[in-house]
């Protein structure tokens, strides 16, 4: 049994937390296993010592919980069903919604450059940018003030 670490703002320990929650993210896509059954396998099975798991889990039911009102942000800058998103981008796109609309802690260009990273390293080749123009439109419509202040 996993013991919760204590919350840590520990940059590396929210990089590694964000990289565990979209990978059960899009476990949950391909599956449409529960998500508690899926965090209780991620938990278990996976090395979590340098992960932030208060803001793991955090992140995996927050976007549960807020799922409609991603997806609507999701349908409005995207010309494509959201069924027709690569599940890795959806995945990604998921995470880092709910981080601009329900993180205003986390600076939105950190939201922004995490979920880069996060496509660079899992998507396809290019999905880098696709996931930088649909955020780039987010953040500029929830995050208006901070944006402004730049």
């Amino acid at each position: 049994m996993t013991t919760v670490k204590p919350f840590s703002a520990n940059p590396r320990n929210r990089r590694w937390a964000r990289r565990f929650c979209m990978q059960a993210l899009y476990q949950w896509e391909i599956t449409h296993a529960d998500m508690s059954t899926i965090e209780a396998q991620f938990l278990q099975d996976e090395n979590l010592d340098r992960v932030d798991l208060a803001y793991f889990k955090e992140l995996l039911s927050g976007v549960v919980e807020q799922l409609d009102l991603i997806q609507s942000y999701i349908k409005r800058y995207v010309d494509r069903q959201v069924s027709e998103i690569d599940p890795i981008e959806l995945s990604i796109l998921r995470l880092s919604i709910y981080e601009l609309l329900k993180r205003p802690d986390v600076p939105y260009k950190v939201v922004v450059n995490e979920a880069l990273e996060l496509a660079k390293a899992f998507g396809a080749t290019d999905g880098y940018k696709f996931v930088n123009g649909i955020l780039d439109k987010v953040a500029r419509e929830v995050r208006r003030d901070e944006i402004s202040q730049k």
